[in-house]
């Protein structure tokens, strides 16, 4: 085990060295500009077209309503990485690794808005086997290249090492659990194991069901609580700040438990948390996404502004922030979900430890249900729109839960490692899918501003335009 470790420490430090960093924020700069920065500055536009269409009928051809397809994107992105993801990015690359997470974030809304335009372009409706829209990286390597081949080893690697992602979604539970309530960790994860599957076991329309009540909910708890720290501690607001901003830019020095992070270190864990927090440049938006009704795929793309605003620049600065304000990055050894339980304990006693737990779970919880719909797109890949996609199902379900459940106790930093390790070769993926159909997402985006949306405005009734390639070949 101790060289397994090795090995990924230095596979997870090659992959998201200086490169793949400039790499990330690169991509997004170049796509921001090109956008004129529509995704970051149309605030009011993109709310009222995000959040403010919640409870409406949504137009146009899909499986589910844009808000449900949004809550299951949703359910992968306000999780663990938020709070376990945090508190790992603060240990590793001190409180300047914050800064990194917004700066990556706030160009990442370009890079995720492009996926969710490609998942719409390039998505098949699956008709036979579960009546389904559905996209995934592999149906694009197919239907946008003609990469058959590729595409489908792509599709066996998704779905047999994406559930092995999971494994740092359960340690953070019953770690905090545990930490928490003094619950044996193997009764948190037959809890978790067998929730996840009777939810799993209904297909999207139970998942997206089940997110659209369980994500918003849980975020709103968890953010008021969060702000009750920062409110409390008003006063340290301004040193907060501070530190933040100058350990982005400066060595950290070492304190109490903390061992002091470079400027590298605060680069490259605020960048690749922020990644795994928020999936701008994973490819994750395009197999989320595809799914939605919606009366032009620009439309759509319009959540991964609200994903990344409510994900990294509300949900992680709250934890970020609970856990600076508290002292505990530098007062405990803990580390993952364990160090911002220990935050809010601190803040509010044996009470607060308790509900962070509790929202560690909830959110943990549905990162996992979120995660096997991703996976599950490559599955669908895979055995095409047969009987026998339709058999593998359920077999799949088990094979998904199984890491889940029983490599639970693994130590969170081996966890990250592998995770870090797969987010790269997916942000590859993505990254090289954007940029060879820059072309096409640069058409839909400017048929959008330019014609569609100004046609809608007149009051006229424009086609939707909505794509299934299954159906124009």
């Amino acid at each position: 085990m101790e060289r397994i470790t090795e090995i990924l420490y230095a596979i997870d430090d090659f992959m998201w060295g200086n490169w793949m960093t400039y790499l990330v924020l690169a991509t997004g700069i170049i796509l921001s500009v090109r956008f004129a920065f529509r995704y970051q500055r149309k605030a009011v536009f993109n709310f009222k077209n995000t959040y403010g269409t919640m409870f409406k009928q949504s137009e146009g051809t899909g499986t589910i309503s844009g808000f449900r397809a949004a809550c299951t994107a949703l359910a992968n992105t306000i999780g663990t990485g938020n709070i376990s993801g945090v508190a790992t990015a603060i240990v590793s690359g001190g409180p300047g690794a914050l800064i990194w997470m917004w700066i990556s974030a706030f160009f990442g809304m370009s890079t995720k808005a492009c996926e969710i335009i490609i998942g719409q372009r390039y998505r098949e409706h699956y008709e036979k086997s579960m009546d389904e829209y559905v996209c995934d990286r592999s149906f694009v390597l197919k239907n946008a290249f003609g990469w058959k081949k590729g595409a489908v080893i792509l599709a066996v690697f998704c779905f047999v090492f994406g559930p092995w992602t999971c494994c740092v979604q359960t340690e953070a539970v019953t770690s905090s659990i545990n930490q928490a309530f003094g619950i044996n960790p193997l009764i948190t994860d037959i809890v978790i194991g067998v929730t996840c599957i009777v939810t799993i076991w209904g297909g999207l329309r139970r998942i997206s069901d089940v997110m659209s009540k369980a994500v918003p909910i849980m975020a709103v708890l968890y953010i008021i609580m969060g702000l009750g720290v920062i409110i409390f501690n008003y006063q340290e607001i301004p040193r907060v700040v501070m530190l933040i901003i100058k350990s982005a830019f400066s060595p950290t020095a070492a304190m109490g438990g903390f061992a002091g992070a470079t400027v590298r270190d605060a680069i490259q864990y605020g960048v690749a948390r922020g990644i795994y927090s928020n999936d701008a440049g994973t490819g994750y938006g395009m197999i989320a996404h595809a799914s939605a009704k919606t009366d032009h795929p620009v439309r759509q793309s319009l959540w991964g502004w609200g994903e990344i605003f409510l994900d990294t620049m509300i949900v992680c600065s709250i934890t970020a922030f609970t856990i600076i304000m508290t002292g505990s990055f530098y007062e405990s050894d803990a580390t993952s979900g364990a160090l911002t339980t220990y935050a809010f304990t601190s803040a509010y006693g044996k009470i607060g430890g308790q509900l962070t737990a509790i929202a560690i779970a909830v959110f943990a919880w549905t990162t996992i249900i979120g995660m096997y719909y991703t996976c599950e797109k490559s599955v669908n890949y895979a055995f095409g729109d047969s009987e026998a996609n339709k058999k593998m199902m359920p077999i799949y379900m088990i094979y998904y839960m199984v890491p889940c459940v029983i490599f639970y106790n693994i130590q969170a930093d081996i966890l990250w490692a592998f995770t870090d390790i797969l987010s790269a070769v997916y942000v590859l993926i993505t990254i090289f899918i954007i940029a060879a159909k820059h072309k096409e997402i640069f058409r839909l985006f400017d048929d959008f501003w330019k014609r569609y949306l100004p046609s809608k405005e007149r009051g006229e009734e424009p086609e939707f335009v909505s794509f299934d390639c299954k159906a124009e070949k």
